[in-house]
């Protein structure tokens, strides 16, 4: 259950925090007070989307933080699947901080996580009901997910799902297949001309980059010319030449041979001369190497214009075979690879046809038996809940109306070959119809109510939140609404959302949220009843603008009377 809550800075809540207690808990207020923000920060702790403009003006950051306790086996198995620490006494702390520029950080237990996970942590902790769920009711469409819910049938679903998916990518190639003889020809003539053009240009992969460098290469063949010998004549001599700089005879390697011989000479006197005599000969041989290896640069050097312009015309060629079929070569060879199973694909297609008769019908055998024990699975569950609503619905105060499902066979679907329609008959003798069109608000919020009960029973969520759902009734109906939650609360934690006297009389806790102005700011508070406090409360709810001694005896007896 929510043991506690902790708000910063959200919307009009600068810092509150909240405890609550086991059992059915009530949150009461004037209209506009912040009751709503409540929910809104409990939905960003569980998971949910928020918004940047729930911060609080003026503020640069918000952080909820909620403690939960008795956290079930569910929530326990799913943090070790997340890879998350649980604690030895069933604790659990979820935190999320919003700030301005959008971003989020979630923690459970102190670990961080992604929204998503908290979310996923956060489904299996609370439900929230508010007067969206009342909408449901009203589109047909959502009716199948109250049925599939009772029905616990989420195996079933996937498996049918997976068949179907799988039947209709058979279908879907076979459509591709089943073209006309003209289209046919036409789509080989094209895959032919292009399998034709890249199988004649024989792309290899790297080949433009290597034909690049040999176009730069060529653009300065005349300036590479120059500077190999001019380093060969630097290093061997060679033959005196005014364009290198350098005269006949007078390259490094001699030079460096010259001076080995001087220092033999200083040898004969310094022998540590002779030392460095060996290093200058090894120095020499080296520089002659260089140089004759430059020499066999420059023999093999050649600029050929005609290598030239094969070089362009290729690099053009594979200009325009990239705006067609791939800006790089691997691009284009597996356009080739496409191209030539499309060709086989339909060259081959009447016997891709035939083959494929034979897996769709057994494909769709299969699906189709999977979609009628995904039927029998409803109907049982839709007959199920028309019974336990029915008990529900008398329960609260509603014993004449009938509750019905229809069931209709429809083409098969994803989510199967079923189309269900909640339908009620408010009186006896009276056609059911759909609930648009017979049910009020308060009819709908009872309904709802039921459902969700009959619901509850089969999930191990330890808090439910109802927000507001009680809009459209009074009265006997209010009462009835009343118990029915704090029936409900006996089992797990009930907080309700509420503006009724009757239904905020049962509660076990009760919170009171109010709005105070201080300068130019407006603040929520959330503030514990003791008993006069909810005395005060419940009278102000069931009074007008002043709070007469009347209206305190009877919200006494509302406390007096709960159960």
């Amino acid at each position: 259950m929510l043991q506690s809550l902790i708000i910063e800075n959200i919307a009009l809540i600068k810092q509150a925090g909240l405890e609550f207690s086991p059992g059915f808990v009530v949150l009461t207020g004037e209209t506009g007070a912040g009751k709503s923000i409540l929910i809104d920060a409990i939905n960003a702790v569980l998971g949910e989307r928020t918004s940047r403009e729930l911060i609080r003006t003026g503020a640069a950051s918000a952080r909820v933080t909620a403690q939960f306790s008795g956290v079930g086996p569910r929530v326990a198995a799913l943090l070790e699947e997340l890879d998350l620490p649980g604690e030895e006494d069933g604790g659990l702390l979820l935190s999320r901080s919003l700030s301005g520029q959008g971003k989020n950080s979630c923690r459970v237990n102190g670990m961080p996580v992604t929204v998503a996970q908290l979310r996923k942590i956060g489904g299996e902790l609370i439900t929230i009901h508010g007067q969206h769920d009342s909408q449901a009711l009203l589109a047909p469409e959502q009716h199948i997910r109250f049925i599939d819910a009772l029905a616990e049938n989420e195996t079933l679903r996937q498996n049918y799902r997976r068949r179907y998916l799988a039947l209709r990518q058979l279908q879907r190639e076979q459509d591709t297949l089943q073209m006309d003889e003209a289209e046919k020809a036409r789509k080989l003539d094209m895959l032919r001309h292009q399998i034709a053009e890249l199988e004649e240009a024989a792309v290899v992969p790297g080949e433009r980059e290597a034909l690049q460098e040999h176009r730069t290469l060529f653009q300065h063949a005349e300036k590479v010319l120059a500077a190999l010998q001019a380093a060969e004549a630097a290093l061997g001599g060679g033959d005196s030449d005014a364009s290198s700089g350098v005269a006949a005879g007078t390259g490094a390697a001699a030079l460096a041979q010259e001076g080995s011989r001087a220092l033999d000479q200083a040898g004969e006197y310094f022998p540590a001369a002779e030392v460095l005599a060996e290093k200058v000969r090894g120095a020499a041989f080296e520089l002659e190497e260089y140089a004759a290896e430059l020499r066999d640069l420059i023999r093999d050097f050649e600029f050929n214009p005609t290598e030239m312009e094969e070089v362009e015309q290729r690099l053009d060629a594979l200009f325009r075979l990239s705006r067609k079929y791939g800006e790089t070569e691997e691009e284009m060879l597996a356009f080739l690879a496409r191209a030539r199973a499309d060709e086989q694909s339909i060259t081959q297609s009447d016997e891709r046809i035939l083959a494929l008769d034979g897996e769709i019908e057994a494909e769709k055998r299969e699906t189709i038996a999977l979609a009628k024990q995904l039927t029998r699975s409803r109907k049982q569950a839709a007959d199920q809940l028309c019974a336990l609503v029915a008990e529900e619905l008398a329960f609260l105060d509603m014993p004449n109306v009938t509750f019905l499902v229809q069931c209709e066979k429809i083409p098969l679907t994803p989510d199967g070959g079923d189309a269900m329609r909640f339908l009620i008959s408010a009186n006896a003798g009276e056609e059911p119809k759909p609930l648009s069109k017979v049910a009020s608000g308060g009819e709908l919020s009872r309904i709802m109510l039921a459902i969700k009960n009959v619901l509850a029973e089969k999930d191990e969520i330890g808090t439910l939140i109802f927000d507001e759902v009680d809009t459209g009734v009074s009265g006997r109906a209010a009462q009835k609404i009343a118990l029915k939650l704090r029936q409900v609360s006996r089992g797990r934690q009930v907080i309700c959302v509420t503006h009724l006297a009757q239904l905020a009389a049962q509660a076990d806790a009760h919170l009171y949220i109010s709005k105070h102005v201080e300068g130019e700011e407006t603040f929520t508070l959330v503030t514990p009843l003791d008993d006069d406090g909810r005395r005060q409360e419940l009278a102000r709810i069931m009074g007008g603008l002043e709070i007469t001694r009347a209206q305190l005896q009877a919200a006494q007896e509302l406390l007096d009377g709960r159960n």
